[in-house]
């Protein structure tokens, strides 16, 4: 197994990463988490917003690929990660997220 990690800039940028990498590759998309800056409350600050990804090791390298490239060809991409064969501890801090804990609203069907 491994995890893959996107940081993109934006919330909707953060979705439409998700879906790509959900298509290229044989992935769970385990987590959609924000990454608030220092100063991001200020309104020039954009949001930070993380996708994270689990599968086998090549699924997740496709699905990172994939959703980096939407990200980049936005202008929005900031980095990604993957890391093969993750610790138990890590596998649970991935599915830690900070999405709906403010502001949003997680409507669940």
């Amino acid at each position: 197994m491994a995890l893959g990690i996107i940081e993109v800039f934006g919330f909707a940028t953060s979705i439409i990463v998700a879906d790509a990498a959900a298509k290229a590759g044989n992935v769970e998309v385990v987590a959609l988490d924000k990454n608030k800056p220092a100063n991001g409350d200020a309104a020039e600050v954009p949001l930070i917003m993380v996708v994270k990804l689990q599968g086998d090791v090549a699924s997740v390298e496709q699905a990172v690929e994939a959703g980096s490239n939407l990200a980049k060809q936005r202008g929005l991409f900031i980095t990604s990660y993957i890391i093969a064969n993750e610790a138990e501890d890590t596998k649970k801090m991935a599915k830690i997220n900070a999405v709906g804990r403010d502001k949003f609203n997680i409507l669940e069907y």
